[in-house]
């Protein structure tokens, strides 16, 4: 009685060394025949990686974005600025720059008003607010109009966060 090796079913892999012999015959891959591996079918195709680059942003664009930046602290603290430096920080040095210098700015600011809402019990939490307050509105009224000019505002007091 002699023992024969079983024949390997198809979906099996062979073990190492034994030749590919039952197996059918698999598809060239790879860059290496010239041909671009293709998703299966039903597979929705994926974009290059790295995506397409975004266009540059444009000077007057850079302005108006700018001056929300810095303005719209004052009227919703520091959702204006990190709204406009996440959405144009990778297309305008500009942007990315004072994007970062007025949210840097609102977050110090809202440090302050923290403290200060926490300190109301005694006296000085309300000045603390109130200080806060005018320096949101003023200093993000200089940023605007230093913004309008096509200069690049630094705040006189930030704490830097986002560097």
């Amino acid at each position: 009685m002699s023992q024969s090796t079983p024949e390997p079913h198809p979906e099996e892999h062979p073990p190492p060394g034994q030749p590919q012999q039952g197996f059918p015959q698999q598809p060239p891959t790879g860059a290496s025949q010239g041909q671009a591996q293709q998703p299966p079918q039903g597979y929705p195709q994926q974009p290059p990686q790295g995506g397409q680059a975004l266009p540059p942003v444009a000077p007057s664009e850079e302005r108006t974005w700018s001056i929300v930046a810095h303005a719209g602290g004052i009227l919703v603290g520091f959702l204006a600025p990190l709204i406009v430096w996440l959405s144009y920080k990778d297309r305008s040095a500009r942007l990315d720059d004072q994007g970062k210098e007025a949210l840097n700015f609102q977050l110090t600011i809202l440090i302050a008003y923290v403290v200060g809402w926490i300190l109301t019990m005694i006296v000085i939490g309300g000045l603390i607010v109130f200080a806060a307050w005018v320096c949101t509105i003023i200093f993000g009224i200089l940023g605007a109009m230093a913004a309008s000019r096509d200069e690049w505002y630094r705040y006189p007091f930030k704490i830097r966060f986002i560097k």
